[in-house]
């Protein structure tokens, strides 16, 4: 995108300046990271194509978050009907196991997040991972606050339960 498109309509640059949370946050969505970078492209599009929706004195990220999971949860509806196969990689190459005690707890709590349902796992990236307020993340989820606070709290003790540290 030109500099000059994007000093006319500093909409434009505020998006791309939220490019690296939106990034963030679609990998609470996808586990591929290619299928993530596709859904922060897809919410992008979306985006710019109803800038002119967007109402000025919002949080433009929320704006954006919203448009995302809104458009994930339509994708996995259609997924879910065509029930394509298996996304597991055909080529036969199977990744090496890290043997850094760091690199292997990492790993761990990464599978114990993808093992939470997708609504805790949204609220814990949303808030503990990303910063936002519970107001700003209930905002997002379009639920209550109070139901932010429940989800993160079952959240991190699944998470702590599953690592043995409970």
């Amino acid at each position: 995108m030109p500099d000059t498109q994007l000093s006319v309509d500093p909409a434009r640059a505020d998006i791309v300046k939220l490019i690296p949370a939106l990034r963030a946050f679609a990998r609470t969505f996808c586990r591929n990271s290619s299928d993530a970078d596709d859904l922060v492209q897809e919410t992008l599009m979306k985006a710019l194509a109803n800038l002119d929706k967007f109402e000025p004195g919002t949080k433009l990220k929320s704006w954006l978050f919203t448009i995302m999971r809104n458009t994930f949860y339509t994708r996995a509806k259609v997924l879910g009907r065509e029930a394509p196969g298996l996304e597991e990689c055909v080529s036969g190459d199977t990744p090496m196991e890290a043997t850094q005690e760091v690199q292997a707890r990492a790993r761990e709590v990464q599978q114990a997040l993808t093992r939470l349902p997708p609504h805790y796992r949204e609220v814990l990236t949303l808030v503990a991972i990303l910063g936002e307020s519970y107001e700003s993340a209930a905002e997002i989820c379009d639920c209550a606050v109070g139901t932010v606070k429940s989800r993160l709290n079952r959240a991190r003790h699944q998470i702590l339960q599953e690592l043995g540290e409970e």
